[in-house]
């Protein structure tokens, strides 16, 4: 774990203040509490001294950084929009490797405060933090509600070690629990806040229950793959809660609900080919709110592009399809081509799934993701336009 503040403090303050700059520019930091809370939670303490570091940000740094190697490099990276890896593989890999599978995280402040916003925790509140990984996020929750309020629960023993041993340095001291966060924590329920710091495709029951009416519970809702969406629900009673989508926002998947990220090609003499006037860039590049109904419309359904210099290219899989042997399509489109070429295999015809949502997004008048909201009750999660009593689709999950 870094220890660079007390011998370069300055250095620590100029890269804060300048990362501040650039989130406020981008309008992932608007409060100015949490810009103080930048300054007096310092994340490098929640850093191992040699990191893979990972950026969705063009001019964040990327790649291996070690203390020893070179610290003002090291710290650079740590007080710009990265994401930090400290496990891979479950605890099997290298996380300063940059291989693997990425399995916990010190997330990108970009991600972190779009989160704290909507979830505006108070000074006297009772929170729920569901993944505590390196324990920056639970400090963050503690500097705003207090330290005796806060629950933060991890999956993975030594993770939650780690996250004790970070906060011990910081003096922020919330109950750091190891369990199934997916159950939740009923025994200091109930909450006003729940925080959750991992990709959920089916929202448990468990949250809400323990969430008080009016609580709110944030986190990163994956329909269909990697682009996950900001969600703010609010509580209404112990079986039900609302609320809306504000952005985008990728995360690591709760383990239980991990899914297939691979796409395979199996069988192919067996798949059947169509044309298409759809270009497959038109799908992939469109706003999330198409992603919304694809989650609706085409379930449990992702997509990998593919760009080369002849043309442009959608592969779709299942995620459930972990041994790969299930449905997969692939949309080609040449460039400059009048059509696509369609192939796909299996009972589940994915392009036609896919390409139906999307038409009829366009059909509703393409809304944008801000428009649409969710719904979460004992029959299931709804997806609604405008209004909960708007246009709804239940989401199969």
């Amino acid at each position: 774990m870094g220890t660079l503040s007390t011998r370069n403090g300055r250095s620590v303050e100029r890269l804060i203040v300048r990362l501040a700059e650039d989130l406020r520019a981008r309008g992932a930091l608007t409060d100015p509490r949490w810009e103080r809370a930048l300054h007096e939670v310092p994340r490098h303490l929640f850093v191992p001294d040699a990191a893979w570091f990972t950026a969705s940000d063009a001019r964040a740094p990327r790649g291996r950084f070690a203390i020893g190697d070179d610290p003002a490099a090291w710290l650079e990276a740590v007080y710009s929009d990265t994401s930090v890896i400290i496990q891979t593989d479950d605890g099997a890999g290298d996380p300063t490797s940059g291989t693997g599978t990425f399995s916990s995280s010190v997330s990108a402040p970009g991600i972190v405060f779009p989160f704290l916003e909507l979830l505006d925790p108070r000074e006297g509140e009772r929170i729920l933090e569901i993944g505590a990984g390196s324990g920056w996020t639970a400090a963050l929750l503690s500097w705003a509600a207090g330290d005796g309020g806060v629950t933060s629960i991890e999956i993975d023993p030594e993770v939650g070690a780690r996250a004790v041993a970070n906060l011990a340095v910081t003096g922020f001291s919330p109950k750091v629990v190891i369990g199934d966060g997916v159950k939740g924590w009923p025994e200091r329920a109930p909450y006003d806040g729940m925080h959750v710091t991992a990709g959920v495709t089916d929202i448990p029951m468990a949250w809400i229950e323990q969430t008080r009416p009016g609580g709110v519970i944030v986190m990163p809702w994956h329909g269909n793959g990697m682009l996950g969406h900001r969600l703010r629900l609010v509580v209404a009673d112990d079986a039900t809660a609302t609320g809306r989508f504000h952005g985008t926002a990728g995360y690591m998947m709760l383990r239980e609900q991990r899914y297939n990220t691979r796409w395979s090609s199996h069988r192919h003499e067996e798949a059947t080919e169509t044309k298409t006037r759809i270009n497959p860039r038109t799908i992939a590049a469109t706003d999330p709110g198409a992603h919304l109904m694809a989650a609706a419309l085409a379930p449990r359904i992702a997509w990998h592009a593919v760009q080369e210099d002849t043309g442009y290219s959608l592969h779709l899989y299942e995620l459930d399809d972990h041994d790969r042997t299930g449905s997969w399509a692939a949309c080609d489109h040449e460039l400059g081509g009048d059509e696509a070429r369609v192939t796909q295999y299996g009972p589940r015809r994915l392009w036609d799934e896919l390409s139906s949502a999307y038409r009829q997004w366009v059909s509703l008048g393409s809304p944008s993701s801000d428009r649409f909201g969710m719904t979460v009750d004992p029959q299931g999660i709804w997806l609604w336009l405008d209004h909960p009593a708007g246009p709804t689709w239940r989401v199969p999950v």
